[in-house]
């Protein structure tokens, strides 16, 4: 049952109507109630056949202002790299050992693994762990490369990856309640664009279908992406 709070909030949106991104923006903003930082979102259907293929979306960006968290990123790499990448500022390094574990325990205490071309083979022992969950390193996420010491750095600094679900859905958490209104506007535009440019060649018709931003307990409010 919706608690009080988000009813109130509720009542703000008008469900009518499609706002503008600045409109959206700063609703979203007084739609956030929690005593807590919520995180703001992103959500977007798009004009593809999810079953196929050729029109996977799957892209990665640094928002301009970051996502306002810090994310514990985890390195996966050979032993004579590990004081490398310990130096670039992952918070968990290790090989093969550190696979082990993870089989062992299935216990994940990161946000984000990047991993050497090297490692890919041993990591397929826990791709079963590590793929429902987005976080087995993939080259389309620029999260597996020899270039450890950038990977991780750009992780840290905010780098950011999006695919669609299987609802031709993508889904993106873009910012924290405490963002000013600007921040937020900077980074939905710089993200909004970034899916745009990611339009399959195979997808015939209007791509950006539906768009609606959230807080993480706020109610929907329906934007346009061209504003």
């Amino acid at each position: 049952m919706p608690s009080n709070r988000f009813n109130e909030a509720k009542k703000l949106v008008d469900k009518s109507k499609v706002y503008s991104i600045s409109e959206g923006v700063a609703l979203v903003k007084k739609t956030a109630t929690a005593k807590y930082d919520e995180s703001i979102e992103l959500h977007v259907r798009i004009g593809i056949d999810p079953s196929k293929s050729d029109q996977q979306v799957r892209g990665t960006i640094v928002l301009p202002h970051g996502t306002g968290k810090t994310k514990i990123v985890a390195a996966f790499v050979d032993g004579d790299r590990e004081a490398e990448a310990k130096a670039a500022g992952a918070d968990i390094v290790g090989g093969e050992d550190l696979i082990n574990k993870l089989a062992q325990t299935s216990q994940i205490d990161f946000d984000v693994a990047v991993a050497t071309p090297i490692m890919m083979p041993k990591l397929a022992k826990v791709a079963r762990l590590l793929g429902p969950r987005g976080l087995m390193p993939n080259p389309k996420t620029d999260t597996v490369g020899p270039n450890i010491t950038k990977m991780i750095q750009e992780q840290k600094t905010g780098k950011e990856s999006f695919k669609n679900d299987n609802t031709a859905n993508i889904h993106q958490v873009f910012g924290r309640k405490s963002f000013s209104e600007q921040q937020l506007e900077t980074n939905l535009r710089a993200l909004l664009d970034q899916i745009k440019k990611m339009k399959p060649s195979s997808s015939k018709g209007i791509f950006i279908r539906n768009v609606v931003l959230a807080s993480t307990i706020g109610p929907g409010i329906k934007i346009d992406a061209n504003s």
